[in-house]
Order: structure tokens, then C-alpha cells, then sequence
């Protein structure tokens, strides 16, 4: 008997509480993951990821943020800092987790999936590595992964594969 294909709701991650969330809890949104710093210089990126949340949520969207240190050591600080930077700065009401690895030997199970189902535009030749901070993952209301865009993307521009996922296009 064949297995079904695995989803982004076959996965978990604690929140920066320390919470564990199964991303099941997120079964039928449409998912903007992204792998985030608080001292890189696409920072600013949270705010336009903040407002896309805002626009979107109530139609069933969601942000997921995922710190990660693995750039340049741009994501230093605990879970504390991160949060009360992200709350302070930004204003950021979207669930953040704890921080992870994206590349590596111990990259979470999450990202070994992403980087699995979008390699990216060097993809073959990089095994779909993350190259930098705020690449980000859309996922479709099924758990699919839609697409996968580079850290210069900005989130804002986003918004039209965003409404057509969340009216089911």
C-alpha cells in the first residue's frame, strides 16, 4: 500500500514559548513560511509579512516565522529577545517559532520537506540549500508547496498568488 504524500501539516515546531505546535493546527490555510533574522538587512521584510497577515488572515492565511541563525549569525538572541524585538519593532501577531536550522545535518524535518519539494533556481546544483535569510515557502490549502522565493522577494509583491490560492485558483 502506498503511504499519502506528506504535507506541511505532517510536521511540528515549538512556537518561541516553547510550545509545541502540530502544523495540522494550520489544516486549510494558505501557508507563507519564512525563514527570518532580527539583524539582516531584509529585516524590514517583517513588515510587509505583517501586513499581508493582517490583510489575509480572516480569508485563512497565515505567516509562519522561523528564526534561524545559520546566516551570518543574524539571529543571535534567545527566544525572549526575538520575540520582544519582533513585538517591539514590528508589531509582529503572526505565530513564531523557535529557532531552527535550515541547512545541515540537523536542518529541521520541515525544511528537509521545502527544500525537497522546491529546490530554488540553482536547485540541482544546491540540493535546494537555503541561501539566505526570508526565503520563503507558499503553500496552498492542501499543504502543497506552491512556490518557493528568493530572500529579495518582497513579501508585498506576493499579495496576487496569495488571493489566488485563497480563492482557490
Amino acid at each position: 500500500m502506498e503511504e499519502p504524500p506528506q504535507t506541511v501539516y505532517s510536521f511540528s515546531a515549538p512556537l518561541l514559548d516553547g510550545r509545541a505546535v502540530s502544523l495540522d493546527a494550520f489544516r486549510g490555510q494558505v501557508l507563507l513560511i519564512v525563514n527570518t533574522a532580527s539583524q539582516c538587512g531584509f529585516t524590514p521584510q517583517y513588515a510587509e509579512l505583517e501586513t499581508l497577515y493582517r490583510a489575509y488572515r480572516l480569508r485563512g492565511f497565515a505567516v509562519l516565522g522561523f528564526p534561524c541563525n545559520q546566516f551570518g549569525r543574524q539571529e543571535p538572541g534567545t527566544a525572549d529577545e526575538i520575540g520582544a524585538f519582533c513585538e517591539r519593532n514590528y508589531a509582529i501577531s503572526f505565530p513564531l517559532f523557535a529557532k531552527i536550522e535550515v541547512n545541515g545535518p540537523k536542518t529541521h524535518p520541515l525544511y528537509r520537506f521545502l527544500k525537497k519539494q522546491r529546490r530554488g533556481v540553482l536547485g540541482f546544483f544546491t540540493a535546494g540549500r537555503i541561501q539566505w535569510n526570508f526565503t520563503k515557502f507558499l503553500a496552498g490549502r492542501q499543504g502543497e508547496i506552491v512556490a518557493r522565493y528568493s530572500p529579495s522577494t518582497r513579501p508585498e509583491t506576493l499579495a496576487p498568488a496569495i488571493e489566488r490560492l485563497l480563492d482557490g485558483a
